[in-house]
């Protein structure tokens, strides 16, 4: 028993523990967007559902030795794979720098073949260990129930999931949560290896095949008895099959998708959502009576209520709150689905195919999600209509009518089930009033754009919006004499405005020319290019085609692009990526590179570690000024920025600006080699409040390629910036800072 417990824990805590580790080495290469998470799931689902079809076809079709022998070949060819890899890459799991995309042609597709060259095969082996090794058990011990080996591989899975953000991602690195990974591995064949030993010296070389057993079969046999639960399923009850896991699968990912692109894409909102699907799929399939109609939909009602709020306050929003909403739609809803999957559970005999087909669920979720709600819906329609179809499920276990029921418990059911068609169709509804004011949406990989009309009363305030997610990212007036107002976060008294202002002057007094080269990480509607004059040279670095296209013009909304007398160059890509290409021709000497990097309200955490800052550095001008945008509902990252500028030896400022008419509240971290750039006459005009800080003591945290943690970042409370940190403080007066350090070369991300 104890070899069958420690396989298929440890199998089960390697699979779910990788997951998120893949995801990180995927996610600098693709901008960081939360797209990244949900292609990766679309490979584990696909993954799982051939594991689970091979361990169904090995269990049910070939004899025990034969059975032990093809397994354990598999695992030798696996365990040789990421031997190979690590020998010829130095890390077994690590993506090979010829996996960077080189443009954005089918991204998802990319995407899941690094996947399967880097960790595949292992994954796979994975995948087939819980139904086949309990199959084994079985057949080993046909008097020992296998109950405890499925709960085993339950507690695995939640115990990874659970464990990386908290315990693993802050602090240990990418490198080495690889390695430890590959040890677990070796581990995990050696359990087989015991494992299939046990078979071949109990089991006759002549024994037939048995059908595979399961914990879940175990209590399917103890329930399911009755005439209609022993006839073969049919078409509609497979298909209903189908429906019920694709509901929840698509449920998964859409939450996932809705919390990452408001606050961060990375492991500590990623497994929240996959943590409370699994604890549904555990309570629901260990015993009927866990899931029962009456409180499931009334929770259900609720929790539809709570997203919908939450949708209505937007970013303002707590994100404790906008967790606990989300996760409760997301826990009642797949409860539901779940719940209705298991009551329509056939015979035993037939349960290979029953878990079959809710993988092919999973899997169908996982493709909706990723290639067709991008390809058919502008915004994130999948989310609203996953909820809707949940209330429908629930509508309809309500409609059974039970055998014996009174007049009042009738009459409270059926409005139960009227509420449940009224919050199925407010949450779309109110989706739809929203889209009411949008003159053009766009959606892709990087997320959704949309172009708003607002104020079209008022000739002076008639404005179009560019939104990505549920974040303003700029706006232009529509009146011809308005058009070229700096605007949102770029006005002249706004951090990037200061260090353009300050710069210039400076340039005066050395009498150098005024003309300022400037880079600036993240497009917009390119309401920055408002700040630039004659002789200016501006680079911009933009991944996301669709914000490229609509600020050079496309569809007449904005044109702050082609108004400017700066002569103004756009380059497609990940910023990150295309400065190192860039470096290798040389530095391009900014005397000014911006960072307005967000995804919605979310951070690419990549275009914020130490190497990436030191990659900046790399590219100013001796003089030059590295300009942080870090304005962000839920995060604080003030003592990231400090930290990278006292390791680099940088001056500091932090320029804060409260929203007034033109201007939207913004807070900016200015960087600069020189100690005095900061002390400069400009930093005293305007309405934004300037701080000269420094880092007082050890860094609370640091962030590098290897090692980062949005939870290390999360603001508690509402304080502003800097203000519920004691290692921060303003620095004295014409302070002396030492010297830069030499930058050095910094790695790929």
């Amino acid at each position: 028993m104890v070899r069958y417990a420690l396989a298929i824990f440890t199998s089960a805590f390697l699979l779910f523990g990788v997951q998120p580790l893949a995801g990180r080495y995927a996610l600098p290469w693709y901008g960081g967007t939360p797209a990244v998470w949900t292609a990766c799931m679309l490979f584990f689902q696909a993954v799982l559902l051939a594991g689970y079809a091979y361990a169904h076809a090995v269990a049910s079709r070939l004899r025990p030795r034969a059975q032990a022998a093809l397994h354990l070949s598999l695992l030798v060819v696996a365990l040789a794979a990421l031997a190979a890899r690590a020998s010829w890459t130095g890390s077994p799991l690590a993506p090979g720098d010829g996996w960077r995309p080189v443009d954005d042609h089918l991204p998802v597709l990319r995407l899941m073949g690094m996947l399967a060259a880097t960790l595949g095969l292992p994954f796979f082996v994975l995948s087939t260990t819980g139904p086949l090794l309990q199959s084994w058990f079985a057949r080993a011990r046909p008097e020992r129930s296998p109950y405890v080996l499925y709960a085993l591989s339950n507690a695995g899975s939640l115990l990874a999931l659970l464990g990386y953000p908290f315990l693993v991602e802050p602090w240990v690195g990418r490198s080495a949560q690889a390695w430890g990974w590959a040890a677990g591995f070796v581990l995990f064949v050696l359990f087989v290896l015991a494992c299939a030993r046990d078979l071949l010296r109990l089991a006759p070389a002549t024994s037939a095949p048995e059908p595979s057993t399961s914990a879940s079969a175990e209590a399917v046999s103890e329930e399911a008895s009755t005439a209609s639960a022993s006839q073969r399923p049919g078409l509609g009850r497979t298909l209903t099959w189908l429906a019920l896991s694709t509901c929840a699968s698509v449920l998964l990912l859409a939450t996932t998708n809705k919390l990452s692109q408001d606050v961060a894409a990375g492991p500590f909102l990623w497994v929240m959502p996959l943590a409370v699907y699994l604890v549904t799929f555990i309570l629901a399939f260990s015993r009927e009576s866990f899931y029962a109609r009456t409180p499931y939909s009334v929770g259900l009602i609720a929790s539809v209520v709570l997203v919908t709020y939450a949708h209505k306050e937007g970013p303002a929003l707590g994100l404790g709150w906008q967790v606990l909403f989300h996760a409760s739609a997301l826990f009642t809803g797949a409860m539901v689905c779940h719940g209705e999957l298991y009551r329509r559970r056939p015979a035993p005999r037939y349960l290979s195919a029953f878990y079959l087909w809710v993988s092919v669920g999973g899997v169908v979720g996982g493709v909706f999600v990723n290639l067709v709600a991008p390809a058919v819906f502008t915004t994130y329609w999948e989310h609203p209509l996953a909820l809707a179809a949940c209330c429908a499920v629930a509508f309809a276990g309500l409609m059974r009518k039970p055998k014996e029921e009174t007049a009042v418990a009738r009459t409270q059911r059926l409005f139960r089930g009227a509420l449940l068609v009224g919050v199925a169709v407010h949450l779309p509804v109110l989706v739809l009033t929203d889209l009411g004011r949008v003159r053009f949406a766009a959606r892709n990989f990087f997320g959704v754009v949309r172009v708003l009309e607002l104020s079209a009363n008022d000739p002076q305030q008639h404005q179009y919006v560019l939104r990505h997610g549920a974040i303003t990212h700029g706006w232009q007036y529509i009146r011809p004499e308005r058009r070229s107002l700096p605007t949102a976060y770029y006005t002249t008294d706004a951090g990037l405005g200061l260090a353009l202002a300050e710069q210039r002057r400076w340039r005066q007094a050395q009498g150098l020319p005024s003309g300022l080269r400037v880079g600036m990480l993240g497009l917009g509607v390119g309401n920055s290019a408002t700040l630039m004059a004659a002789g200016d040279d501006v680079r911009f670095y933009e991944i996301n085609p669709d914000i490229i296209d609509l600020a050079k013009g496309q569809g007449g909304f904005f044109s702050t692009l082609t108004d400017t007398p700066a002569h103004v160059e756009v380059v497609e890509g990940d910023a990150r990526i295309s400065l190192e290409k860039e470096l290798e021709q040389g530095s391009r000497q900014f005397d000014v590179l911006a960072l307005d990097v967000f995804s919605s309200d979310a951070i690419p955490v990549h275009l914020l570690t130490q190497e990436a800052v030191a990659l900046y550095l790399q590219h100013l001008a001796p003089q030059g000024v590295l300009a942080m945008h870090i304005s962000n509902q839920h995060l604080d990252l003030v003592p990231i920025s400090l930290t990278h500028a006292r390791a680099a030896g940088l001056s500091a400022a932090l320029v804060a600006r409260d929203s007034d008419g033109d201007a939207v509240a913004s807070s900016w971290m200015l960087l600069s080699r020189d100690p005095e750039f900061f002390w400069g006459p400009t930093f005293g005009k305007g309405k934004a409040r300037v701080r000269r800080l420094v880092l007082r003591g050890e860094p609370e945290y640091v962030w590098t390629d290897e090692r980062s943690s949005v939870l290390q970042a999360l603001r508690p409370g509402s304080q502003g910036p800097a203000a519920a940190h004691p290692n921060v403080t303003d620095a004295p007066a014409r302070a002396q800072v030492q010297p830069a350090q030499p930058v050095v070369q910094p790695a790929s991300p």
